[in-house]
């Protein structure tokens, strides 16, 4: 499958250019080779006139080539001045390091930007919005003629996106070319002077923005009308399924919260980044134990102390950083999708594969992912189609209780679409039933495999299978596992 298809694309000085479309349109593939991460195959690539026949890392950043991607790219054990600093001086193995220098260019660009954030702080402490804004200050101290802006504001508050937009309205008016990608319309119609859409490897057209209207933006983008974006409340409310009262974690900074989440409803947590709302989360999910308060689910105390048990109690959590806790990127997307219910779709010690891919096809489908197959790693999607597979894993446990930390963070206006419907559709009907993994398949009796999934001829899949089993199921093993060759 080809990433890109004969896309034409222009940048002039002094312009902020809006770059639009659809999870998996190829936009990410666009400023891997603008950035040289990846070599084209074909076509022309031009810098300030000059035709270049292959472009690196290394020549793009002399060319002041900066791109601030959409999943920061920082070293987490290291300070932020030094992540800084990695990025902006040249190396030289006898070259002193000037602690104090590094500190001072750190604050200087942070206060640029209207960061709140200590040089000497570890990237591993910050948030994902922080994160963000020390991305955003690398490109800033680059002095970069060209800069490329991946969804930036995906993780910032409104003050702080208001501190961003200053600064691309300052880089243009000094001259600088701004390549702008966003999935919120309104930042386009805020900042943009044109719009180039990106639909399936190829440019669909380039327009200034002031001549298109949101919807005709949306239709470039997905080739279709979308309904509405946020489809109103229509069921009925029930009883309340979680109460949390006088709930506090000293260890997140959780104190004295009181929260009723009925059936049928969706309820908004909001507030300023650090006011406590992942932290919150993480709570409800036994991933940090809270000290005091109570947790009540269906008017009963619990006590959660871990996420098999919030698990066990119909409880689901998609967090907000996918890389890092949401998707495992060298594992099929089936398996990541499978991954949080394998009690339910794999009973007692029989693996069903079929089962498995059945279902993550069918939310491949109901989500949009955009992917070769359910068997490529989830690492080889873009941002925005892991951040669905991501959804897909906890819709898929059927759970009674639906945490959600920015659900739509880098997904683009129709998958926007879907996913609102979805979690409307689970508040108002209930969770979607597994069925066809709840059921053995046909012919299947006192956990034996079906009998043509046994004579499956994928042999190596086969010994990865056996060697899940301890030795000691023996014959046990050859049965469950679905290994064509009996044990000797």
């Amino acid at each position: 499958m080809r990433a890109l298809k004969g896309v034409s694309f222009e940048l002039r000085e002094g312009e902020v250019h809006a770059l639009l479309g659809e999870n998996g349109a190829g936009k990410s593939t666009l400023i891997k080779v603008i950035t040289g991460a990846h070599q084209p195959d074909g076509g022309v690539f031009e810098v300030n006139g000059e035709t270049l026949s292959q472009l690196t890392p290394g020549k793009a950043r002399e060319l002041g080539i900066a791109c601030v991607y959409q999943q920061p790219a920082l070293f987490p054990d290291l300070s932020v001045a030094e992540n800084i600093s990695l990025r902006l001086e040249k190396s030289s193995p006898f070259a002193l390091v000037k602690w104090a220098e590094r500190r001072r260019k750190a604050d200087e660009l942070l206060g640029r930007i209207g960061a709140d954030i200590a040089a000497d702080a570890e990237v591993r402490a910050l948030s994902m919005p922080e994160q963000q804004l020390v991305e955003i200050a690398c490109a800033m101290g680059a002095g970069a003629r060209i800069v490329i802006m991946d969804e930036p504001t995906a993780s910032l508050t409104r003050k702080e996106q208001h501190l961003l937009f200053k600064v691309v309205r300052d880089l243009r008016a000094n001259g600088v070319g701004v390549i702008y990608i966003s999935h919120r319309l309104e930042e386009i119609f805020a900042l943009a002077d044109r719009v180039t859409v990106l639909r399936d490897g190829e440019s669909v057209g380039t327009n200034p923005v002031d001549g298109l209207t949101e919807e005709q933006m949306i239709r470039l983008m997905v080739g279709r009308e979308v309904s509405a974006i946020y489809p109103p409340p229509e069921g009925v409310v029930g009883e309340a399924v979680l109460s949390v009262r006088d709930l506090s974690c000293a260890e997140s900074g959780v104190a004295g919260v009181d929260l009723d989440v009925r059936a049928g409803e969706v309820v908004a947590l909001a507030g300023l980044v650090g006011a406590g709302r992942t932290e919150l989360a993480r709570v409800l999910f036994g991933i940090t134990l809270a000290d005091g308060g109570g947790i009540f689910l269906n008017g009963k105390a619990v006590k959660i102390r871990s996420p098999r048990e919030a698990i066990a109690h119909g409880i689901a959590y998609v967090p907000e950083d996918r890389r890092r806790h949401g998707v495992i990127l060298e594992m099929p997307v089936a398996a990541n999708i499978t991954m949080a219910g394998h009690p339910k779709f794999f009973p007692g010690t029989l693996l069903r594969f079929g089962a498995e891919t059945e279902l993550a096809r069918r939310f491949i489908a109901d989500l949009g992912i955009k992917t070769d197959s359910s068997e490529s790693p989830g690492g080889s999607l873009s941002g925005g189609n892991q951040q669905k597979v991501s959804v897909a894993r906890w819709l898929a446990t059927e759970p009674r209780l639906l945490i959600l930390d920015e659900p739509t963070q880098g997904v683009d206006v129709g998958a926007k679409a879907e996913i609102h419907r979805i979690i409307r559709s689970l508040a108002e009907q209930g969770p979607r039933r597994a069925d066809d993994l709840q059921r053995p398949p046909r012919g299947a009796r006192h956990g034996r495999p079906h009998r043509r999934h046994a004579r499956r001829p994928h042999r190596e899949g086969f010994r990865k299978i056996r060697s899940r089993c301890p030795s000691s199921h023996g014959r046990r093993a050859w049965r469950c596992c679905g290994n064509p060759e009996k044990p000797r």
